[in-house]
């Protein structure tokens, strides 16, 4: 999809088309860019850049806070569009994926036809325009789709995949991140080109394995195959502060609310994890990490917290930047839990009275989550912060 936040929130408000916009937090609360449209692309704007910068770059800029129920909405719709030329779908995010349409050619044509068919339906069922790519591996379709932006068709043949590859930098091979690129520029090295000509073998005995892997890009091969299962490795949330935070228990009121707001996710996707990773930053971008893995995994909130809270305990105390937290080791609730060789485990045994209440407790509230909103149910402790949060959305939306 084409600035897919920035573009949902365009359709949805056509007087700001044709000005620079932009999805992401205020300037003065340390916001940070998440998507950016055409217009403000001109600028130098792009996404992961602090709105502050964003702002110096273009005064006139249009700065709306996100809404990521409605992108994770019209995101389905787009998938739902995907499954009806094939049932091998990979997406890569709420507005990425690959297709593998070789198995549909007889009923919908070549792949350049399903590209057009599937443009075509998603301009005409959601308003927005997508870039699509076509050629034989993922590496490379990826590649067209970026090269055609915005509202491109672009096909790559394998008979022209060199020709395209050669003359672009090292920096579009998927794995090649700033300091890599860096690295390479000071070998002499800064096309696709250049990095394709030098041997395999010199090319491992500078990065590894993970040379390896770029020199095959370079040379477009790539055997991935598209992966309709593949799994979500971990799902969390932080937050950076407007102001640093050294209040303890300010701080674990938010880490709180964030594990409410994680496990709530997990819920919603049908998962749960055995790993929950703490995340602080202080204010001298010190960061550090603590990592527990439970027997059991949860999803409920107030077992996530209870693991986070011990984390967080083994967190020195002093002002911080940033909190987070994150679940790994994920699995489907729908999975049988693996039974031990001496007998069940805790798992298949009943749950006590005080864990059968909080699984109702915690279905009746999500039930009324999805039908009235995340506001309309939250934890006693965290009222004063719901209150906090709906005044500052009415704030940005200048209600």
């Amino acid at each position: 999809m084409d600035a897919f936040y920035a573009s949902v929130e365009l359709r949805d408000r056509p007087e700001l088309r044709g000005r620079p916009v932009v999805v992401g937090g205020q300037p003065g609360k340390r916001g940070v860019i998440a998507a950016a449209s055409y217009e403000a692309r001109k600028y130098g704007v792009h996404s992961a850049m602090p709105s502050a910068q964003a702002v110096r770059l273009c005064p006139e800029l249009v700065i709306l806070p996100a809404d990521f129920d409605k992108y994770t909405s019209v995101s389905q719709e787009i998938m739902a569009i995907f499954q009806r030329y094939t049932p091998l779908v990979e997406p890569l995010s709420l507005d990425e994926a690959f297709l593998d349409v070789e198995g549909s050619e007889r009923l919908f044509g070549d792949a350049c036809e399903i590209g057009r068919r599937i443009k075509a339906d998603i301009l005409r069922e959601t308003g927005l325009t997508a870039s699509v790519g076509v050629a034989p591996s993922k590496f490379i379709a990826k590649l067209a789709s970026e090269l055609s932006k915005p509202d491109g068709f672009k096909l790559i043949a394998p008979e022209d995949v060199r020709a395209t590859l050669d003359p672009l930098p090292v920096s579009k091979i998927f794995g090649v991140g700033p300091r890599t690129a860096l690295r390479l520029e000071s070998l002499g090295v800064t096309t696709i080109s250049q990095l394709a000509s030098r041997p395999r073998e010199e090319v491992m005995q500078d990065f590894g394995a993970s040379g390896a892997w770029i020199h095959d890009l370079a040379h477009g091969i790539d055997p991935r195959r598209v992966n309709p299962r593949r799994e979500e490795k971990s799902h969390g949330l932080e937050r950076t502060f407007e102001q640093d935070i050294a209040n303890r228990e300010e701080l674990a009121l938010l880490l709180y609310e964030f594990c409410e707001e994680v496990s709530h996710e997990l819920r919603h996707r049908g998962l749960r994890g055995r790993t929950v990773t703490l995340k602080a930053r202080y204010w001298n971008f010190k960061t550090i990490t603590r990592s527990k893995t439970v027997e059991l995994p949860i999803n409920l909130g107030k077992r996530l917290y209870a693991v986070a809270r011990e984390l967080f305990e083994k967190v020195p105390s002093g002002p911080l930047r940033l909190l987070g937290v994150s679940v790994s080791g994920l699995t489907d609730v729908r999975q049988p839990v693996q039974q031990g060789l001496f007998g069940p485990l805790e798992a298949d045994k009943p749950l006590d009275p005080a864990d059968q209440k909080l699984e109702r407790a915690t279905e009746a509230v999500d039930k009324l989550r999805a039908r009235f909103g995340a506001g309309t149910v939250v934890p006693g402790s965290l009222l004063s912060r719901a209150s906090l949060r709906v005044r500052e959305r009415e704030g940005e939306r200048g209600e």
